[in-house]
């Protein structure tokens, strides 16, 4: 069973370590994400396929490589098969990003897939990248990237 404090936990981290005023929430379900971070004063677009959502900003569409860069962070709290969209779009952008994974795009083990997302964004240049824990139950490692002087 998931953490209900998840979101709020996952967003004062977020507001903890990046300076970031907009934000990318990618693969963000209903909006919980969004909504914890609006609170803490962040600017937050979500991006999800749902017609079903919380009242905030939000993109009813899947996120593509395309999308115009109007965010200084993406992040991504359980984005499924989004995982590794967020950090491409952020390599592209140069652009921090930090997310909690819960399971791979491709059936790959939760042990192996963070280590397959920490290659990645090596590979994709992040000069700092890095994992962290949520005091929360359930899948609760963050991993993050960042570029030298972000």
């Amino acid at each position: 069973m998931a953490d209900k404090r998840r979101f709020d936990l996952f967003a004062r981290f977020l507001v903890e370590r990046f300076p970031a005023p907009r934000i990318f929430d990618i693969a963000g379900g209903q909006g919980r994400l969004n909504e914890a971070l609006t609170k803490l004063g962040r600017t937050v677009t979500t991006f999800d396929l749902r017609h079903k959502h919380l009242p905030v900003r939000f993109a009813e569409r899947a996120f593509t490589l395309d999308e115009p860069c109007e965010a200084e962070l993406l992040v991504g709290m359980h984005p499924d098969g989004a995982t590794r969209i967020i950090i491409e779009y952020a390599a592209i952008h140069r652009l921090p990003f930090a997310v909690v994974p819960c399971c791979s795009d491709n059936s790959m083990p939760y042990n192996p897939w963070m280590r397959h997302l920490a290659a990645l964004a090596r590979e994709r240049g992040f000069t700092t990248v890095e994992e962290q824990a949520l005091p929360m139950e359930g899948r609760a490692r963050v991993i993050l990237g960042e570029f030298s002087g972000g």
